[in-house]
């Protein structure tokens, strides 16, 4: 049996449900399943199974993504949340993180961020955040 690799976190194991029925961010992800996964109509490669900070939601929305404010269909986030993020706008907090402090870039859990993430993100980087609860 080959396992699609659209379905492979970047431990090259299974991908884990970022958020689940309960959570208060679920469903999270571009497919709103609870997966960090996407498709071809996902221009933002929702692959990175974020753990958001108060820094990194502030940095969004001063970039243009309000991810703090509630709408419908979307609880708002705050501080340690789980969120399924764009690899671009991840990357950019990295950058930011020069100047704003390393807070500002979100934590990372590896078994619920795709293995896609890693056509535009090290491995390494990701680890460097790795969300150790």
């Amino acid at each position: 049996m080959v396992l699609d690799p659209t379905k492979l976190n970047v431990l090259h194991a299974p991908l884990q449900p970022h958020t689940k029925e309960g959570d208060s961010t679920h469903p999270t992800g571009f497919q709103r399943d609870g997966y960090c996964w996407g498709n071809e109509q996902d221009p933002g490669n929702h692959f990175i199974g974020g753990v958001v900070t108060k820094e990194f939601l502030e940095y969004s929305k001063a970039q243009g993504n309000d991810l703090i404010t509630r709408q419908p269909g979307f609880p708002g986030l705050k501080d340690g949340c789980r969120w399924c993020l764009c690899v671009n706008r991840w990357k950019e907090a990295i950058m930011a993180s020069e100047k704003l402090g390393e807070t500002v870039v979100p934590r990372v859990d590896l078994s619920s961020t795709a293995l896609n993430a890693l056509k535009k993100v090290s491995i390494e980087d990701l680890k460097k955040y790795e969300y150790k609860p």
